[in-house]
């Protein structure tokens, strides 16, 4: 048995509580994924990644000698095989030499292999009919209005740069900047701004041939002084008003964008959307000025606290729902170096905003190699620290008796759909989780 494959056994029989497939799944997220050349050639069929914002890779595409990118799935489920996986949705985050690899079967299967020993079979995402479509002017669907958590959710990066440029200020787990300049040059058509009328016509075309899209968002780089004109505010509240008004209601709207005062944040609100997403990325005081030095000069730690707080009296606070980084509390140099110490670190954070009702998501941190972590964490947090998280997630989200956050479709393992963590799998299964969305 290789060393990866008992540390997977070893941890799912530790964390009896938790699904066992969610041990696969945070590994395969901090890890990445390879792909025989058959397994390539047969994802070309399927949906292929978008780069919706940032890589998610843990090689640039300049290292890519089979053409990974242009090649490989933007998700994966896994299901049944020898572990009897119920069905799990996995974002693909590339990495030639991981030990996780799909293949193909002697019976021509899709199957997840690690170390050579299967786990799992493989399905790819279908192509949606939207997905062939370009707008009048020519720009395809999938630069405008890729669709990620299968088929639920449409991601509008209507910015595809920040303004936190530059080892300075910017986050530095974070590689939008790096990341639309390597789209760019890989000839990908991959638009910097997008302009309000292109996301409706691009929204117009998926309202004609798609029923499976259930919510939207609008997100994109940070705004410090203004963009085309227009403050931060400003320039994103306009793509929900305009959505809103051309297809009330057809869809939940999002907004993942810096913690704004209570007075913007009542703009998205007048326009429609329905979460806010202010993303405090990691919670330890020192960690945050050190992480994401711009959000530390702009706003600073207690203000984005407090602006999410008040954001609960905006909108309910289930409504609010900020997004950490899990994991980049223990890179090097500056992050903590036991696991139990940054898991007491993160479940303080989670214990604050839980029981105020806030519920607090994350994304499994992707050690990108075009950021600054990246390159000096290869091998991202261990898996320990990932699973022990699931656990404290868990039980703080059980202690204060919360529901399922609303906007992420369905909750449970064999269910959810949320592809870049497992937050969504650890949550009981609820009754009806789509028809209380909208409540």
């Amino acid at each position: 048995m290789g060393e990866r494959l008992e540390q997977v056994q070893r941890l799912t029989e530790e964390y009896s509580d938790l699904p066992r497939e969610v041990v696969v799944k945070e590994d395969l997220l901090r890890t990445g994924l390879a792909f025989s050349a058959d397994a390539l050639r047969v994802a070309s069929g399927f949906k292929s990644k978008a780069y919706f914002i940032f890589s998610f890779d843990l090689v640039p595409i300049s290292e890519m000698a089979q053409q990974e990118n242009l090649h490989a799935p933007e998700e994966i489920c896994l299901k049944g095989g020898p572990k009897d996986f119920r069905r799990t949705i996995v974002s693909v985050r590339l990495n030639p030499s991981s030990p996780y690899r799909i293949e193909l079967s002697c019976e021509g299967h899709l199957i997840l292999a690690l170390e050579g020993t299967e786990l799992a079979e493989v399905e790819f995402p279908e192509v949606p009919e939207y997905y062939r479509r370009t707008l009048v002017g020519g720009k395809p669907i999938t630069d405008i209005a890729p669709t990620i958590e299968w088929g639920y959710l449409l991601y509008l990066t209507v910015f595809r740069m920040c303004q936190y440029f530059g080892r300075k200020i910017e986050c530095q787990f974070c590689d939008i900047n790096e990341n639309y300049r390597q789209q760019k040059n890989s000839g990908r058509s991959y638009t910097a701004v997008k302009a309000v009328d292109e996301i409706l016509e691009a929204l117009e075309i998926i309202q004609e041939t798609d029923s499976e899209s259930r919510a939207y968002t609008v997100t994109g780089g940070s705004v410090t002084s203004t963009l085309d004109g227009k403050s931060e505010i400003d320039f994103y509240v306009q793509y929900p008003e305009a959505i809103e008004r051309r297809f009330p209601g057809r869809w939940i709207g999002k907004a993942v964008v810096q913690a704004l005062p209570p007075d913007e944040v009542k703009r998205f609100h007048d326009a429609g959307i329905q979460i806010y997403h202010p993303n405090y990325e990691v919670w330890d005081p020192r960690l945050f000025g050190i992480i994401c030095p711009g959000k530390d000069r702009y706003i600073g730690r207690d203000q984005w606290i407090q602006r999410i707080l008040d954001a609960a009296k905006v909108f309910p606070p289930s409504q609010v729902i900020p997004n950490f980084v899990a994991g980049i509390e223990m890179a090097r140099p500056e992050g903590f170096t036991n696991v139990d110490e940054a898991l007491n670190s993160t479940g303080e954070g989670l214990d604050f905003f839980m029981s105020r009702g806030i519920i607090p998501r994350f994304t499994t941190w992707c050690p990108e190699p075009l950021s600054v972590l990246g390159r000096q964490n290869p091998k991202g947090a261990p898996l320990e620290y990932h699973v022990g998280l699931l656990r404290v997630w868990k039980q703080t989200h059980q202690r204060y008796n919360l529901k399922a956050p609303p906007g992420y479709g369905s909750s449970g393992i064999g269910n959810a759909v949320f592809s870049v963590s497992s937050f969504m799998d650890v949550i009981e299964e609820q009754d009806n989780p789509r028809s209380q969305e909208h409540d």
